[in-house]
């Protein structure tokens, strides 16, 4: 991505002449695996995301980690209104990018409910607890950011104790 702010600074390991900035691949790493363990001590986990590439990743993910799933329009009310019938109340929310899915970062601000983001070089993180850097616009790095969470959940979580134990494909994560 040819656009980064600051906020994203501390994951960038190179900006190229043309204005590419490269992420630190130690670090993206060590985020999935630092967030993997944090969701995985995580009763209930929700994750939304508003953008269609990401659609079969965020199913998938909730699929095989045992979570709830919101695709397409977040709900107003969702996380701060009992009285709606889509009322939920998770322990941490997960997102695919805090620009497109403000409104789902604003609800779990109100109800101080704690949010982890994949966050590509040109998002800021206010409101953000836990970053995941990575590529959130592309649909095959979306599907491997969510199959390597899933991965790493279900190992910290001791439902596998490998990764050849994992059954799931890339493939079964990503949009056509």
């Amino acid at each position: 991505m040819k656009q980064k702010t600051e906020d994203m600074r501390e994951f960038i390991y190179h900006v190229r002449p043309t204005g590419l900035a490269v992420f630190d691949l130690k670090k993206v790493d060590e985020r999935i695996r630092i967030a993997a363990k944090f969701l995985a001590r995580q009763k209930e986990i929700l994750v939304a995301t508003r953008k269609q590439i990401a659609f079969k990743a965020v199913k998938k993910f909730a699929e095989i980690v045992g979570c709830k799933a919101v695709t397409g329009r977040f709900m107003p009310g969702m996380l701060t209104n009992p009285s709606l019938k889509h009322y939920v109340e998770p322990d941490v929310l997960l997102i695919t990018d805090p620009l497109v899915d403000y409104r789902a970062l604003e609800e779990a601000v109100k109800a101080r409910i704690p949010v982890v983001a994949l966050c590509d070089t040109f998002n800021e993180t206010k409101n953000v607890d836990l970053v995941i850097p990575c590529n959130n616009v592309g649909k095959k790095a979306i599907a491997t950011v969510f199959w390597l969470l899933a991965r790493e959940i279900l190992k910290e979580r001791g439902a596998i104790k490998s990764d050849r134990e994992f059954k799931y494909e890339i493939e079964e994560f990503e949009s056509k």
